[in-house]
């Protein structure tokens, strides 16, 4: 189970973002791509077959899960996350800070 999953808010710790907030568009293996983070300019071809112009085009790129915390509502800032077993056996992410559970 990963400690950052698609559609978490989370505030970017390192690089030219830190400091920013956004929603994690996709987990990619230890890199997540985060929405409107990490924007940069792709110079592309044109491709006919699929429909696509060419040009300078804009896009996020992924980012290093170790740069980004998830967020935490309650407490305005980012915090670590850990796991807690349940009775029944199911794993359920929890702030460190204060033991809450993430998916409520």
């Amino acid at each position: 189970m990963n400690r950052i999953k698609k559609g978490d808010q989370v505030i970017v710790t390192a690089g030219k973002d830190k400091g920013k907030k956004g929603d994690v568009v996709r987990v990619l293996g230890d890199k997540v791509v985060v929405a409107n983070i990490n924007v940069v300019k792709r110079h592309t071809k044109p491709n006919p077959q699929a429909n696509q112009p060419g040009g300078v085009i804009e896009r996020e790129a992924p980012i290093h899960i170790s740069n980004v915390m998830l967020f935490n509502p309650a407490t305005g800032k980012g915090e670590r996350i850990g796991f807690k077993v349940l009775e029944d056996g199911r794993k359920l992410r929890v702030f460190r800070s204060s033991g809450e559970a993430v998916d409520a």
